[in-house]
């Protein structure tokens, strides 16, 4: 299986394998935004890879309300290892999220932003690195987008980006295969795609929240 996954031939046969409802000519698209449904590739208790339902915003194990999700969206790769709430996660519940587009949001003022798409020119689809966590409350699993710096495409409009995983690099970072954790880090850095980038619809938007300092003990 891992082999196929990652030599996959075209689009359609990454939705066949993963399971995902994607936009194909006899399909529909899927759009996810935070605090909705994602299909994660995952690896499962007997070290397989498996399609798992999870909520975008990370909710730690001990949170007192599933709710704090909405402040922890994205883990930053440069400080993963470092902060609370995403450490354990880290090192032990890797996931890859698979697209065939992403948005990244150039501010225009502080409540409205210009929203890119961006698209590989090939057309293969995209895994980007996540973490993620099972909440001890209730069935509720939930995962943060890992983001680097900009690469250059991105970087004229924002700094930060998603942390695109290279093929070769998947099995690594699921954890089929050992790595220390210097090369889990070397696997997060800005991706040089070949990509379009166009221009949508402005959008209004609220600032993004920080976590509090009490949220980041988690």
């Amino acid at each position: 299986m891992c082999g196929k996954f990652v030599q996959m031939k075209d689009w359609e046969a990454m939705v066949e394998l993963a399971e995902l409802v994607l936009s194909t000519s006899h399909g529909l698209s899927e759009t996810i935004t935070p605090m909705r449904v994602a299909s994660v590739i995952r690896l499962n208790a007997d070290g397989k890879r498996e399609v798992a339902r999870m909520r975008w915003g990370f909710v730690p194990a001990n949170a007192a309300d599933q709710n704090i999700g909405t402040q922890f969206i994205h883990a930053r790769a440069e400080t993963i290892e470092e902060k609370p709430t995403y450490r354990d996660a880290f090192f032990n519940r890797r996931g890859l999220v698979i697209v065939r587009t992403f948005n990244e949001g150039k501010e225009i003022t502080p409540t409205k932003t210009e929203q890119h798409v961006i698209t590989p020119r090939d057309g293969k689809p995209l895994a980007i690195a996540v973490i993620w966590e099972r909440w001890r409350k209730m069935p509720l699993e939930s995962f943060a987008m890992v983001t680097t710096a900009a690469n250059a495409l991105i970087g004229t409009i924002t700094d930060r980006m998603p942390a695109v995983i290279a093929p070769e690099h998947w099995g690594r970072w699921l954890g089929e295969e050992p790595a220390s954790f210097d090369e889990l880090k070397a696997i997060l850095k800005p991706f040089e795609g070949d990509w379009d980038m166009e221009a949508a619809a402005r959008a209004k938007s609220p600032a993004p929240k920080k976590p509090s300092a009490q949220q980041e003990l988690f």
